[in-house]
This record gives structure tokens, C-alpha cells and sequence, in this order.
């Protein structure tokens, strides 16, 4: 009787599985059959249902892609490498749309930051956690064989080796942190409209000299501030990549 009822219980716990894994199947199909409408329909209807994963976002993305909705395409490519930095389909794709927009690079304001910003976030923040304990462990090894080893070579192999395994597990730590701020601090969004002109202050520009700068569509911005009141409506305060600041409405971004 018990063996029944634990069979039971695991086949009403297996069924939602099951079922999730038919309808991204349905939406699969209806990709490959460039039913791209439908497939889109049924691949935000499964992130409603069952919640979100990174290959599902870059699904999305990449559906979005094929109905020629670039924007929105650029917009689940990032939501899904907020969920998983490592997910390599999502940032070739995601590359691929911003060249065909011409968007200008938005991982930073030099090569440097660029290439460093990419690089970490090629990890998740858990990936590099688990790096930065297995280099404490062999620093640990490196200190145990410097003190405890008489051979001259073996001690000289602990102690460079320990040093070098030190300053690993600082850097990871470093990238574990960075890429766990980045991703938990919700305030990447994407510029929506076809281009937006930003303001000096959080409300609609009077005159030229209260034009900040312009944005086109697809851009990259860091919520830095909000404001709202009955006249002017809701109003934020964005960051771009070059540190540059300006107000803009919000209806005018959709937040990764």
C-alpha cells in the first residue's frame, strides 16, 4: 500500500514536468515551422506558467529576432545572461542583433573595462565562488608544503605556487562579487522607443538647453535615480555606458 501511494505521489509530482517539457516542445516545433507568432505565444505563456530559465529567455530573444523585433530581441538576450552569464548562445546572439543595429559597444568606456566586464561575466557568480575556494585550498596546499617540506625546489614550488594560487582566489572573489551585484542589482534597462531624447531634468525638456542627449533604440542604460509627481508622471534618472546622466520618462525603458 505505502510503495502505491509513493508511486501515486510521484507521478501527480512528475506530471507539470511533463507538461512543461510538451509545450516548449509545441513552441519548438511551431519555430521550426516559422510559426514565429505562435511560437512566441507559447514560449511567454511557458515563462508565465513555469517561470524563467536563460534558455527559455534566449528563445525568446531568438523569436523576437525572427519577427524582425530586434529591440525586444536585444531585451531577453540580456535578461537571459543576467540568469546565466555563460550562456554562450545568448551573448553570440546578442552580439550579432546589437551589430546589425549599430549600437555602439555598452560594456564599458575603455577596451580594458570592456574586455574585463566580458571576460568575469563569461561565469556565473556561483562558478566563480566554487574557483575562488579550490585556489584558498591549493594556497593552503602551497603554504603546508613551504613549511612542512624540507626538499629546497618543493618549498620554493609552495611558496610562488601559494602566493600565485593567493592572488587567484582574491580575483575570483572579486569576479564572484562583481557578477552577483550585476546581476542582483536590477537596474539595467533597455531604450525602447526608435530613439528618445534624454532631459536635464526629470521632465519634459522646455527649450534646447535642457536637451541632455539623444538615445536610439536598443541602448543599454543603469537606473540611477527615480522621481514622480501628478504633474510631469514618473520620470528616471539613467546612466550610460560612458557615465553620462540624464532623465528620461519611464514608459521609454523595459528593465532586464
Amino acid at each position: 500500500m505505502k510503495q502505491v501511494i509513493i508511486t501515486i505521489l510521484l507521478t501527480v509530482l512528475a506530471l507539470p514536468l511533463v507538461a512543461n517539457n510538451a509545450n516548449i516542445d509545441k513552441a519548438n516545433q511551431a519555430y521550426k515551422q516559422e510559426l514565429y507568432n505562435e511560437a512566441l505565444k507559447l514560449y511567454l505563456q511557458e515563462a508565465e506558467k513555469t517561470g524563467v530559465s536563460s534558455s527559455l529567455y534566449c528563445n525568446i530573444g531568438d523569436t523576437y529576432y525572427r519577427l524582425k523585433d530586434n529591440v525586444h530581441a536585444v531585451l531577453y538576450y540580456e535578461r537571459a545572461l543576467l540568469l546565466d552569464p555563460s550562456n554562450s548562445d545568448a551573448r553570440f546572439n546578442l552580439e550579432f542583433v546589437r551589430s546589425k543595429m549599430q549600437l555602439p559597444d555598452d560594456a564599458g568606456d575603455s577596451w580594458f573595462s570592456n574586455w574585463v566586464d566580458q571576460t568575469v561575466s563569461r561565469l556565473s557568480s556561483n562558478m566563480w565562488a566554487i574557483i575562488a575556494i579550490v585556489t584558498f585550498l591549493l594556497f593552503l596546499a602551497g603554504v603546508a608544503i613551504y613549511l612542512f617540506l624540507d626538499n629546497v625546489l618543493m618549498r620554493k614550488i609552495g611558496f610562488f605556487g601559494g602566493a600565485l594560487m593567493l592572488v587567484a582566489c582574491i580575483l575570483a572573489n572579486l569576479a564572484a562579487f562583481h557578477v552577483h551585484d550585476k546581476a542582483t542589482s536590477g537596474n539595467g534597462a533597455i531604450i525602447m522607443p526608435e530613439s528618445v531624447i534624454l532631459s536635464t531634468a526629470p521632465r519634459e525638456p522646455r527649450d534646447k538647453e535642457e536637451e541632455a542627449f539623444e538615445l536610439q533604440q536598443g541602448t543599454r542604460v543603469e537606473i540611477v535615480d527615480s522621481i514622480a509627481d501628478k504633474t510631469n508622471g514618473k520620470w528616471l534618472q539613467v546612466s550610460t555606458a560612458g557615465g553620462h546622466k540624464a532623465w528620461l520618462k519611464a514608459q521609454d525603458i523595459e528593465v532586464i
